[in-house]
């Protein structure tokens, strides 16, 4: 299940909490309560999509990766299968509680177009960033229409999309030595996510009480951050490199998370850094990728 990288899922939907906060009149518990049920849905579907993701490469990795659960026989197939489809009916099952069906049969179906099909085609990455579009919209739908336009919406769900559309393309080829031309153009298109948020700034500025002044700092220091491993990739780009580069942006997306809600709450957003404790805790024994 990757279960590091699920802190990820938890970071979009704390980052849209943060929305909530600043464009909500009154913080009230059930609105909290809705984002808890969201939160779990969210953990849900990634998690499902970790296990059909192996389900689906079952016969390239009895080929090219005997060593993974399934090949290896540590998991049998049907088990995978009974979780992976467990997963996915919480998923639904929690994103209904939480008054968001359609967001949730939306992205479980994304996840596994995603893993059935689309990854295996150049569309995967494309296919990837709707995954993480559709999960920022999952948590950004508790905020009433009336108070979060929809442009507004997808500009912040756009952020984040265009991000894992650079970092899926990046690891296209992470277990082999990768294309230089390829990965520079995936560092482009994380580039213009990073400038896709700073773009935010003038996009919500009329909102009210928003405490944007450490925001453009932060989201400065968080493209040096990822982009010094992403720089060492391109000018080596095996898959040692490679590798380190995708899992400093994989959890660098719950700092991109945490400086997106400083956008919106000022430093408290930064709380959201918490999440890569366990992140990095559980990633000591567990795989990340």
């Amino acid at each position: 299940m990757r279960l590091p990288n699920v802190f990820t899922a938890f970071a979009d939907i704390a980052m849209t909490a943060c929305v909530g906060v600043a464009v909500l009149p009154e913080v009230s518990t059930s609105y909290l309560g809705t984002i808890a049920l969201l939160a779990l849905a969210s953990a849900s579907h990634y998690l499902s999509g970790m296990v059909w993701n192996d389900v689906f490469d079952l016969a390239e990795d009895l080929r090219d990766r005997p060593f993974r659960p399934l090949p290896s026989g540590r998991i049998f197939l049907h088990t995978a299968i009974a979780l992976a489809s467990f997963l996915t009916l919480a998923g639904i099952g929690f994103a209904v509680l939480g008054g968001a069906i359609a967001w949730g049969i939306g992205l479980a179906a994304a996840v596994l177009l995603y893993d059935a099909w689309l990854k295996r085609t150049p569309f995967g990455p494309v296919a990837m960033a709707a995954c993480r579009f559709l999960n920022v919209m999952l948590g950004l739908s508790a905020i009433p229409a009336e108070l979060l336009a929809d442009e507004r919406r997808i500009h912040i769900a756009g952020v984040i999309g265009v991000y894992i559309l650079g970092v899926t393309w990046f690891a296209r080829t992470e277990a082999a030595v990768s294309n230089r031309w390829h990965l520079r153009g995936a560092a482009g298109v994380i580039a213009v996510s990073l400038a896709l948020a700073l773009l935010l700034r003038a996009r919500v500025a009329d909102l009210p009480g928003l405490a944007m002044y450490l925001f453009p700092y932060l989201l400065v220091t968080f493209g040096f951050a990822i982009g010094l491993p992403i720089a060492k990739a391109i000018r080596k780009p095996g898959p040692k490199e490679v590798q380190g580069a995708i899992k400093s942006c994989v959890l660098g997306l719950v700092a991109l998370d945490a400086v997106l809600a400083t956008a919106f709450v000022g430093a408290p957003g930064l709380l959201i850094l918490l999440l890569l404790i366990p992140a990095l805790a559980i990633g000591k024994w567990v795989y990340s990728t």
